[in-house]
């Protein structure tokens, strides 16, 4: 927990060779599922979109749904227990399926429109 503060974490999220965003996860919002994904870190999978308002890819993190949440803004991340995965979201959404808030991407969010599918997507500590 060496970068960001106790109530959050700062990280990169890549797109490899297209694009680095600072993001920042936040205790306050999920403090079990934060904490089990910054003990897993670092996380990486392949690039996928659900439509045009989600990209997401899988993790090995285990977590149920903790403080769900239907609605997220351009910019949030949250975390989805179906499929294990880290979902960015890159325009405001209502979602069918209730999801974890976990976090938000502080810049540039656009940028993850330039990836395409397969691409690699990591989220790592700063430094």
């Amino acid at each position: 927990m060496s970068a960001g503060s106790v109530s959050g974490l700062r990280l990169i999220l890549e797109v490899k060779g297209k694009a680095k965003l600072n993001c920042e996860l936040k205790r306050h919002l999920s403090p079990k599922t934060v904490g089990l994904i910054s003990r897993s870190l670092p996380l990486s999978g392949n690039t996928h979109f659900l439509g045009q308002s989600i990209v997401y890819f899988e993790t090995t993190v285990n977590s149920g749904v903790e403080r769900q949440r239907k609605e997220f803004k351009k910019g949030d991340i949250a975390f989805s227990p179906t499929g294990s995965s880290i979902c960015i979201f890159v325009a405001d959404v209502i979602t069918t399926k209730p999801m974890t808030p976990i976090g938000k991407v502080l810049e540039n969010v656009e940028l993850l429109k330039s990836a395409k599918p397969g691409d690699v997507l990591s989220l790592y500590e700063v430094g």
